[in-house]
């Protein structure tokens, strides 16, 4: 007993560690609240992946303990003479309540801070759709006819165009867009971080809605390939996030400078258009950790200026460090949260890309874009009719099914233009449709 008694004395640290380990590493606001500290002000806490976040837990538990060990012997210093006949449990007992207080305060945080999201369902659950424009909606009279044929209470939409644009009778023919801009927009570059940050103000404003439990992010070029009640059915029921994520050996946007935040084996590529649960859209908006690293390190590389070249006689290489963020950001931060069993390793929205093996060739970078004359019927229907998706950098085929029936594995589609969107709309391929839409006028 007195030899217990003696080491609690010497190395109340270890005993309070001991303590603290099961409660701290378990507890969910730490994650959280500590995730919003600068980086420099724990030495740790710039590793704050998963496979690192036990070790600053524990480094900071440390800090707890030496201060508490620190109070206690300053207390024992000030009481000479009553200092001896206070046990070493009791000196404990004093020290936990402290470090109960800071897991109180700890949770408290986590509950009033910036981004909580009550998950509370109001009534029935809904789909967020999320249209990231550059400006207007060019093809918002196809999905005026594929929002009114649906129910009002399962869906909403939300629009991040540019700063100061406002979608009114003005500037769009359906007024189920009326308004639907976001308070706060930023200005969005192809090939930027402000893509993704673009990205996660839509989210965050969704969430604010506890009846979205679906989110779609969409561009101003993208189609419904089925009408509401499909997409509906086919969304809520399925349990996981459909987010595009590979390894693609021939692509070298990786920069060792985002080491240790993000190891090269955790990096991923895939399509930006994604479908999420709502846990998976929370994780995104409140990503402090990984969100600052693709910011700084992870950007487009100016494109090659061939005149200049020639006229300079210089070689037509490149050699400034390229990456496209929004290939990657989601892929990425799900594959450092484990997350690969919670989804759906591909997207649900079709894209055509053009394989262009010139380096120097833009045309390269984008999906073939859909015209009048290749969106005939016939086409969209083996659109439709995908079953399966094969991923050569991976040699995998990716099956689409859900509760194990084969499903379509895409439910929308892009690049589309006007005289194609309303050849879809013309063709009844999101159902019946009001021609008088077509004759309101908007502001260019």
């Amino acid at each position: 007993m007195k030899h217990t008694q003696r080491q609690l004395q010497r190395q109340p640290q270890r005993v309070i560690l001991t303590l603290a380990c099961p409660i701290l590493l378990t507890h969910s606001a730490f994650e959280t609240v500590f995730s919003r500290i600068p980086c420099n002000f724990f030495c740790l806490l710039q590793l704050m992946q998963d496979k690192c976040l036990i070790k600053c837990r524990i480094e900071i538990i440390k800090f707890i303990a030496v201060n508490l060990t620190i109070g206690m012997n300053m207390k024992k210093r000030a009481t000479h003479s009553s200092s001896a006949s206070i046990s070493p449990l009791r000196r404990l007992r004093i020290g936990s309540r402290f470090f109960i207080a800071i897991l109180v305060l700890l949770c408290l945080c986590s509950m009033f801070g910036f981004h909580h999201f009550t998950n509370h369902i109001q009534g029935t659950p809904k789909i967020a759709f999320m249209f990231l424009v550059r400006e207007n909606l060019p093809l918002d009279f196809l999905w005026h006819s594929f929002f009114k044929n649906a129910d009002a209470a399962k869906f909403s939409i939300y629009i991040h165009s540019k700063p100061g644009f406002v979608f009114d009778e003005s500037t769009t023919v359906s007024e189920f867009f009326y308004n639907r801009q976001l308070s706060m927009c930023i200005q969005v570059g192809w090939g930027k971080p402000s893509m993704i940050e673009a990205e996660r103000l839509l989210l965050e404003e969704a969430l604010a809605d506890s009846d979205n439990q679906r989110f779609v992010l969409l561009s101003d070029s993208c189609v419904p390939l089925h009408n509401f009640s499909y997409v509906y059915n086919y969304l809520i029921s399925s349990p996981r996030s459909y987010v595009e994520s590979f390894v693609d050996q021939n692509e070298t946007r990786y920069s060792t400078k985002m080491f240790p935040i993000i190891p090269e084996e955790k990096w991923r590529k895939g399509s930006q258009w994604i479908s999420l649960v709502r846990r998976h859209a929370e994780l995104i908006v409140q990503d402090y950790t990984v969100f600052p690293v693709f910011k700084k390190f992870c950007k487009r590389r100016p494109p090659l200026d061939i005149v200049k070249a020639k006229l300079e006689n210089a070689s037509l290489v490149q050699t400034e460090h390229n990456c496209i963020p929004d290939e990657h950001y989601v892929q990425t931060l799900f594959m450092l949260k484990a997350l690969k069993d919670e989804i759906f390793r591909r997207s649900l929205t079709y894209s055509l890309w053009n394989h262009s093996t010139n380096q120097t060739d833009t045309t390269g970078w984008h999906p073939v874009t859909f015209n009048y004359e290749n969106a005939e019927q016939q086409y969209i229907e083996k659109i439709k009719d995908i079953k399966n998706i094969f991923y050569e950098s991976e040699h995998r085929t990716e099956r689409c099914y859900s509760n194990s029936i084969d499903t379509p594995c895409y439910l929308f589609a892009r690049k589309f233009t006007p005289g194609a969107a309303l050849r879809l709309l013309t063709d009844g391929v999101v159902g019946p449709y009001d021609p008088t839409v077509m004759l309101k006028p908007r502001r260019k």
